[in-house]
């Protein structure tokens, strides 16, 4: 078997016009246009295994993915050089590969990860969201007050059975350890969650959000949000906030190199991961 190279890569898009990163037959997915492009470059079946870190849903944007991909080495010292400008110019706009990096053979971008960090922002201003930041910027019909949105995520900081907030699918774990979760307003007046995890299960992020804005702007009281960890099912109360409001922003892995390994075991063995 040929040697063959893992290249970890960093990746941006705009999710308005994508039905989420994973391929589906027929629709236009970030998965899909990065192998394309890749085969189009490199050839088709050069590049394999593509793996993410976050399978983003449709409308959700990134501007710190990660994924990796494995070449024939051969193949990577002939066009290491130049495929990150190559990938660049065949891309389309809404997608970038930033960066193109060799990490060891254990380096797994979705077992790997230490963290997964999301932002959303909410504009709240009565005129609704700027026409530059439309695409990424949710528009609050009503006045939210920070504080009260500050104690409302403070409940939910923490390891907890976030059931009441997934989708659930079979055989997979709801438990989550949120390790961040705090709002801030900007100098523009933009209210921005940011929102860090070991992993999030399906749409949990925006189930969260959506709780916390029916907080935020008086509907509900502080420790509603708190209140519904005890569910073990979904909670039919809670709205899903908007794809296009959402961002992922990081995804964390260890400092260490050789610690890829031991962190992809660990993390198979404790739970099957549903990010999104």
């Amino acid at each position: 078997m040929d040697e063959r190279t893992r290249l970890r890569l960093d990746v941006s898009y705009d999710g308005t016009d994508f039905s989420g990163w994973a391929a589906q037959p027929e629709r236009r997915t970030v998965a899909g246009v990065l192998a394309q492009t890749l085969d189009l470059v490199l050839g088709a079946g050069t590049a394999i295994g593509l793996t993410v870190a976050g399978r983003t849903d449709a409308g959700v944007h990134a501007t710190g993915q990660v994924c990796h991909v494995d070449l024939p080495t051969v193949v990577w010292r002939q066009h290491e050089g130049r495929l990150l400008r190559r990938l660049a110019r065949l891309l389309p706009t809404d997608v970038r590969v930033r960066a193109m990096t060799e990490v060891p053979v254990d380096f797994d971008a979705r077992f790997s990860a230490t963290f997964r960090r999301y932002e959303y922002r909410v504009t709240d201003a009565p005129w609704g969201a700027e026409p530059l930041r439309r695409h990424d910027t949710l528009a609050w019909p009503r006045p939210l007050d920070l504080a009260t949105l500050t104690a409302a995520a403070a409940g939910l900081v923490g390891e907890h059975d976030f059931a009441a907030y997934c989708r659930r699918k079979e055989n997979a774990t709801t438990l989550r350890e949120v390790t961040r979760l705090d709002w801030r307003r900007d100098p523009d007046g933009i209210l921005v969650a940011t929102v860090q995890a070991d992993a999030f299960c399906q749409a949990m992020v925006r189930s969260l959000v959506g709780a916390m804005l029916t907080v935020g702007d008086g509907r509900r009281p502080a420790g509603w949000p708190a209140g519904l960890l005890s569910r073990r099912e979904r909670a039919s109360e809670v709205t899903v906030a908007p794809a296009h409001g959402l961002t992922l922003v990081a995804v964390g892995y260890p400092e260490d190199p050789t610690e890829y390994a031991r962190r992809a075991d660990l993390t198979r063995r404790l739970r099957v991961p549903l990010e999104g």
